[in-house]
Formats: structure tokens, sequence, C-alpha cells
């Protein structure tokens, strides 16, 4: 029996998912319908549209729908954040067709001024995966804002953003880096060219990869890289350089690598470029928001008895 929606609702996608009562998902449904592109009827009618056929059981919803430019904007829970203080900062909304919809909060890390929203939830699923990792652990979130986590007794301590993705797509798009490159597969690495990116962050030493990407149009107009593997060969930089700076910084813990959580492909860019800095292997969780958000619901009693009694009582 369905007893809990849970939502990861992002900048440009709307992931729904039907959970049992033993957290289960038994259907998946996605959309095009981040924040910044909702259908007609906005919020409510994104809702209601992935919802349609779902039993009216309650919904938890993490990610920028809980933003400035969200449907509710929801504050930041500080640090230190476990479940209980995300649970207790959960904002509730009441949609059009009568859903009830709650928002987990973000979290802020105000020492470092660094924050974070949707990534807390995957935090709290891949600790539920890895229940052995709770003591003492790092964590890395790929991504267009890549997220540092590290976690002590279960509750998140500290936060740093490092804009990696962001900062490809910008040179990608809009720098001579990448002027006339064809479009690249995602689907596909050219393992040489980003193993070559990687090794250039690597021995930049102090002075780091700024001080080198230029170095991919200069290889470009000598002939030595190929157009279309520059692509891979900034991403080996910059992935290459988060590496670098986390290793610099001293965020990693002596001898070991953070897990891994997100993207599986991207996960595995991460993973490779981990061995050429001569880190342990990287191990990786690809979805851990699905348990994330069951485990957040489990704590706020969205779960529970009475979600079987509103759900019954709309029938």
């Amino acid at each position: 029996m369905p007893w809990l929606i849970g939502l990861d609702w992002g900048t440009t996608r709307l992931r729904a998912m039907l959970f049992d009562g033993d957290g289960a998902v038994h259907e998946t449904r996605e959309r095009p319908w981040g924040i910044r592109h909702l259908p007609d009827g906005g919020f409510d009618a994104a809702l209601s549209s992935i919802c349609e056929g779902w039993p009216q059981v309650p919904v938890l919803a993490a990610g920028m729908v809980g933003s400035r430019q969200g449907w509710r904007e929801v504050g930041y829970a500080d640090t230190p954040a476990d479940v209980d203080v995300l649970m207790a900062g959960i904002v509730a909304v009441r949609s059009a067709d009568g859903r009830q919809l709650g928002i987990v909060p973000g979290v802020r890390d105000s020492a470092s001024m660094d924050v974070m929203r949707g990534e807390e939830t995957q935090v709290i699923g891949a600790l539920a995966c890895r229940p052995e990792l709770s003591g003492r652990a790092q964590l890395l979130l790929p991504g267009t804002h890549s997220k540092w986590v590290e976690v002590r007794d279960g509750r998140i301590v500290r936060v740093s953003t490092m804009m990696t993705g962001e900062l490809y797509a910008v040179l990608r798009e809009h720098s001579i880096l990448g002027a006339g490159i064809p479009e690249a597969d995602a689907t596909t690495t050219n393992h040489e060219a980003f193993d070559a990116g990687v090794r250039i962050a690597r021995d930049s030493g102090a002075a780091g990869v700024l001080t080198r990407l230029f170095s991919a149009r200069a290889l470009m107009l000598a002939g030595r890289l190929a157009l279309d593997a520059v692509p891979d060969y900034l991403s080996g930089m910059l992935i290459g350089e988060e590496w670098r700076a986390g290793l610099a910084s001293g965020w990693l813990l002596p001898d070991t690598s953070p897990l891994l959580v997100g993207d599986e492909r991207l996960c595995a860019r991460y993973a490779r470029a981990a061995t050429l800095f001569r880190l342990p292997e990287a191990d990786c969780i690809s979805d851990a928001s699905a348990h994330g958000l069951w485990r957040i619901g489990r704590a706020a009693a969205l779960v529970g008895p009475s979600a079987i009694a509103q759900a019954q009582g709309a029938h």
C-alpha cells in the first residue's frame, strides 16, 4: 500500500517516487519541470500532473523547491544537522488539489558561510545506505556545484562548495577554450585527454589550475590536442583541481577517499581522477535522494498510522 510520495525537485527537473510502507519505490516519474521551467499553472499544476492517479498520501519534497525562487522559501538548518534537525525545519504547504506537501530545509555552515539545498537529503540517504560511516566520514557530491561534506556522529558538521560543473559549462560555452568545439557526447569519455587534464591539475602545485587552463587552447593550436578532445581535457583539469584543492586544504582524511554520491557517470569520472592522485578507490552511491526522503519522512511521522488514515479517508 502506498504510504508516501517523495519529490526530488531541483532547478531543471522534477522526479517523483511512490513509496510503500517498507520504503520500497513502486513507481518513479520524471518531468522537465524544475523550478525555472514549470508548466502552465505553476507548482500546483506540476505536482498535480506528476502525481496523477496516485493516492492522497503525504508528500515530502527536497531541493530548490524550498529556495527563494521555489514554491515556498524554507530557511536553512544550521550545522550540526541530522535527521531530527531537518525534520524540525520542514515547512508544510497545501496544494490546490488538497495534497499536504512538506518541504525539507537546506543546510547552512555558518562557520564557512556555505549552504546546500537538496544535497542534505542525499547525505541522509547515503548514511542510511552506509550506516558504518555515521561516526565520521567525508562525502563528495559532484555536480553543477560540488559539495564536500563532513559527517560526525550522524550529523552534517561542515560543508564546502566548489563550482566545478558551472565553471566547466561557462568555459565550454562562453570562453575561447570552447570556441568551435563540437557538442560533446555525454555517454563517452576520451580517457587519454581526461587523464592528461587531471595530471595537469595534480602537478600545478600551489599555483593551482588557473595557471594551466589556457593549455587547452595552446595544445589544440599546436596540434597536440584534438578539437573534440578539449571537453574531456577541461573536465579532467577541473575535476583534478577539486582533488588537488581537497588535499591541499586538508579536507581529506589521511589515506581515504570520500564517499561519492550522485550521478553514476559523473562519479565514475571523479573516481578515475582520484586514482591519478594515488587515493584509494572511491565508492559511489547513485540514488541517495530516495533513501533520504524516506528516512526523513519516517522521522517526521509522515509515514505511519496517520498516513494510513489519510489514505483511507481519501477513498
